[in-house]
Formats: C-alpha cells, structure tokens, sequence
C-alpha cells in the first residue's frame, strides 16, 4: 500500500495544518502573552450555537460559527470593559449561555443531527478547497496583524488594559484574529479541540523561548509539527486525526513544563544533567515508539492482490456507511461482495467519526452503499476526500418515507419497517449483479433467498405482536427511531425520552414532564431504553411513573461480537421480543428465530 504521505487526503490535511499553523502560532503568541488563554479557547468553543443556526437554517457553517464567535467576544470585552470584573469570570459566563443556547437549538428547535457534532470534533480526512482556502486567508490576516499591530499588542500586553481608543481597536483586530483562527479550526480538529492548535503550541514554547520573534518563529513550527506528526499517528493507529494532534500536544507541554521545572529546582550541575537526561530519556522513547509504529505495516484496509474495487479473490468490494447497510448488502449480494462497514457494530452513527482507514476504504470500493434519508450525509465528504468514483447505492431512496416531527421531515430510520429492506435488497441486487456478470445468477438466487426469510420472519412478528392486547399497546421509546416498526405492527408510540430523530438531541425539563404525565394519563407499561445509548434518563422517568424500563432495543445500530443482534434480522427479532416482553410484563415474547 502507498505510504501516508502519498495519499491525496493525507496531503490536503498537511496542507491545512500548515495553513493553520502560520496562523495560530502567531495569533498564539499573542493570546498567551495577553493572558488570553481562557477566553480563545471559550470564543472557539462558543462557536456551538452559530454551528446549529447554520445547520438547521441552511447557510454556511463558517458563516455561522464565525458570527457566534464574534458575538460572544464582544460581549465579553464589553461586559469587562469599566466594571469590576474579572474576564475569565465574564468569560466563563458567556460561555456557559453560548452553550445553552446551542443545546436548546440544536434540541429543541432544529433537532440537530450529525452535521453539528462533525464541527465540534473536526476532521483533517475531510478537507476541501474552501477549508483551505479559509485557512490561507486566516494566514494571511494573522501576518498582516501582527506586521502592522503588533507592536500595540506587545505593549498592551506588559501595560494593563488599554485607556486610548486606538490600543481598544488594535485590541478589537486581535479578537477578529482570534475568532477567525477558531472558525478556520472547525474543519481541521473542531471547535472543542481549537486549543490544541491556537494555544498549546504557544504555551509550549513560552516555557523555553524569551525573544517575542524567536518565540513566534518557534510556536509556528511546534503548531506544524505536532499537526503533521498528529496526523501521521492518526493515520498509524486508524484513530481521529484531531483527536490525535490534541494528545500530541499536550503531551509535548506536559514534557516540557516538567523539563523545565526540574532544571530550575536543581542547584547542583549534576542534578541538572540528570533531569535533562530524563527528559530527553522520555521523549526520545516517545519517539521511538512512534517509529516503530511508523516503521510497521499500514493499519488500512484491503485484501491485496485484486484489481480496482475487487478483493484478491475476485469479489466486488462493498464499502456500507452503517452496520444495518453492510448487512443487507451480505446478505443480498451473497458470494459475489466482501463487505466492509464504516460505523462499527454497537456504535451510534451520530456519534461517528472518520479514520483514515475509512477514506482508504472508500477510495478501494467497488460500490458504496448508504442508508440514506439524512442519516449519513457525512459520507459525503469522505467520498470526496477519498476521490472514490465508486457507484454509490442510497437504500433509503427505496424506501416508502415516513413523515414526522413538526415540519414533516424524513425519519431516516426506514429499516425498522421489513418491507423497506425488501425492497433495498433489489436494488443492491440489480448493482451488484451489474457489477459481477458472471456471477448474477448467483447473487439473485442468494437476494431472493434472503427476502423470502424476511417475509417469513415480518409474518411471525406480526403474529407475536398481535397476541397483545389492543389497549396495551402504547410505548415511549428512547429517541424517535421506532415509528417505521409501530406503523408496520399496529404499535403506538406516545413519546420519546429524546424528542428527536437523533441520539444528539437533548430534552428540557418540560418535554420530560409533559412525557411522565403522558405514561401515566395513557397508562403505557413500558419504556425502551437502547443498547447503544445510556438509559439513565429512561430509568428515571420509569421510576417516577412506574413503567418498565426492563426491555432494551437497538434503534440505530445491530449488536456487536457475533450475538443474535448481530444482523438485520436477529435485530428485528430482538426487538420485537423486547417490546412484546415489555407491554405484557414479560409474560409473552416472540420466539421466532432470524
């Protein structure tokens, strides 16, 4: 397999690293020597609320965060401006209703989805023109500030606050900096991790460094090499790059920091040797293992040996974004697929991030499948990452929709209802066999032998359900992710405990009591928990009301390491024995095997 650096996805996110790393190491500077610190890292995060207005509107999401990070500056410099407090204190403040704020949007207005979450965290593997572009223009402001400006910013820094008018607009320039630094960080390690970019390397250096030049130089080239070699690990250990160049740079201050506090508390030479000694022992061995990492075989996928989108053995490569996707497709395309899946098995697709095998799979594939419907639209970039030309099968396209929530939209869950998958698998049936001609005898006999055991297992489902009394047939599930399954076997969904089509939505105090007295005016036995998800918001609403809290279900995800939940069809049959247990006290459940 190529090397890292020869990838074309590797290259962008080095590209972009760089781009920031002139940017942020020099505004950097800046924070640290103003003290400013807090506030950098509360204005980058503050970008919440403006990600989710962007999101649930439908403009820009740099526009968005960067309007949220501006305003929420502002307000904190206005808000300390002549009055007796403390900025962190303001700050902190400020913040905490940013954040607030955010949530009520993103839960209760706009519901959210994984759009949100992809900028909270970033992702270098998913860089494009406009990312880098912003950045370069960042890089840009960030020299032209510091050549013109910097001068005030160094002697407001050892003055104090500023009195004249013109130190408060060089003062106001430095916070668009700092703003625009944090929006061109989204792309690239996200807005809880703009830190480990804007900050750290700067603190790092003013640990060693006295001249502001020497300093600046240096931070710039700590930001560039920590990003670069935060990547690289990533890519080693198939981990989130950003998440990565975080860890990375902490533990590179942390080193440093102890290095240095070891030299200035040792008075006698030989002491301080030994304390350079075992530093440098440290990281030396830090980057050893790197090494030896780096030194060893690619973490990436393939099977070696097979021709473009085919494994060694000749099979069509089928990349599928979510286990219920890669499932279908197994079991449709039968011996003419090798199937691989983005979001692991037990896994929550909202909360999933991308690892650089994903790009190399995906850049592999001989056919990408998608649920579809909202789901996954993150894919979408890593497809364009990935320069995949790969035909791409969006299963929910075959699906009969279900409209709900307040503006109709999509419910993107449609494999709770058997004869949407039905009718998924002709489609991958007709890919597939497309794609491997010589074996679509094959593949059809396989697809149609696996929808006549669907329709064997709808019709014992069905049989099961219908042996529950009709009054009893009220459910509060987790998140609003059963609909499909209540509407196939005549169930009734009277809430959720997560008023969302998303696990990322949250509930307020008062979705939360209007749901309790539901159960109890309705009189519903149970609420599902999911296995993916934590249930101590269910189990606490059973507690007040006194329904069962027993019985969980997987809404978004199958089971993982093998168990019956494992496929499509173990899951159905789960869930159905779940919530036929459930609405009749665990006297009934459905015994039908998958």
């Amino acid at each position: 397999m190529p090397g890292p650096f020869e990838l074309e996805f590797f290259q962008r996110g080095v590209a972009e690293i760089l781009l920031l790393a002139l940017a942020s190491g020099l505004v950097g500077t800046w924070i640290v020597l103003r003290g400013l610190s807090f506030f950098a890292h509360a204005v980058g995060t503050a970008t919440f609320p403006g990600l989710v207005l962007a999101d649930g509107l439908g403009f820009s999401a740099a526009l968005g965060a960067f309007g949220s990070a501006l305003v929420v500056a502002l307000l904190v410099g206005g808000l300390v401006r002549g009055r007796d407090a403390t900025t962190d204190g303001v700050t902190a403040l400020v913040l905490a209703g940013a954040l607030a704020l955010g949530v009520i949007l993103a839960s209760d207005v706009f519901q959210s989805q994984a759009a949100v979450d992809r900028l909270l965290f970033g992702s270098l593997l998913a860089i494009d023109r406009g990312d880098q572009a912003l950045a370069a223009v960042t890089a840009g402001a960030a020299i032209a500030g510091s050549w013109v400006l910097g001068p005030r910013w160094l002697a407001s820094g050892f003055a104090g606050r500023p009195a004249d008018r013109s130190a408060r607009w060089a003062d106001a320039v430095l916070v668009l900096l700092v703003a625009l630094c944090a929006v061109a960080s989204l792309s690239a390690v996200g807005a809880l991790l703009a830190t480990a970019l804007v900050v750290t390397p700067a603190a790092t250096t003013r640990l060693v460094v006295n001249r502001l030049a020497s300093w600046q130089i240096a931070t710039v080239a700590l930001a560039a090499s920590e990003g670069v070699a935060g990547l690289w690990i990533a890519y080693e250990f198939n981990a989130p790059p950003g998440a990565g160049i975080a860890v990375l740079s902490g533990a590179v201050f942390g080193l440093t920091l102890l290095a240095r506090a070891a030299l200035l508390s040792s008075t006698a030479g030989r002491r301080r040797a030994g304390a350079v000694a075992r530093a440098g022992a440290l990281t030396l061995a830090c980057l050893a293992a790197v090494a030896m990492v780096g030194c060893g075989e690619s973490t990436g996928p393939g099977d070696g040996g097979g021709a473009a989108g085919r494994a060694s053995d000749g099979r069509l490569v089928v990349v599928a974004t979510t286990p219920v996707a890669a499932d279908l497709a197994r079991r449709a395309g039968g011996p003419a697929v090798s199937v691989r899946t983005l979001v692991a098995a037990g896994v929550d697709p909202h909360e999933y991030e991308p690892r650089p095998a994903d790009i190399e799979a995906l850049a592999a594939a001989g056919l990408i499948v998608t649920s579809g419907l909202g789901l996954d639209d993150w894919v979408r970039e890593l497809i364009d990452a990935s320069g995949s030309s790969a035909p791409v099968v969006e299963l929910g396209a075959s699906a009969v929709v279900r409209r709900s929530g307040d503006d109709g939209g999509a419910d993107p869950h449609w494999w709770h209802d058997i004869s949407n998958a039905i009718a998924a698998t002709r489609s991958l049936e007709r890919t597939v066999a497309a794609a491997q001609p010589a074996q679509a005898g094959a593949v059809s006999v396989a697809a149609a032998a696996y929808r006549r055991t669907l329709g064997d297992l709808d019709r014992r489902i069905a049989r099961c359900v219908d042996r529950v009394p009709e009054r009893d047939r009220s459910l509060v599930t987790n998140h609003d992710a059963l609909g499909y399954f209540a509407d196939r076997y005549d169930l009734r969904i009277a809430g959720a405990v997560i008023p969302s089509q998303s696990t990322a939505g949250q509930a307020s105090a008062g979705e939360i009591a209007a749901l309790e007295r539901t159960i109890e005016r309705e009189g519903v036995r149970a609420i599902f928990p999911e296995q993916a998800v934590s249930s101590k918001l269910a189990d606490q609403i059973a507690r007040v009301t006194g329904a069962s809290a027993r019985y969980s279900l997987f809404g978004d995800t199958l089971d993982s390491g093998g168990a019956p939940a494992s496929t499509y069809a173990g899951m159905l049959t789960a869930n159905a024995n779940s919530v036929v247990r459930g609405l009749t006290a665990g006297r009934q459940g459905c015994g039908a095997r998958a």
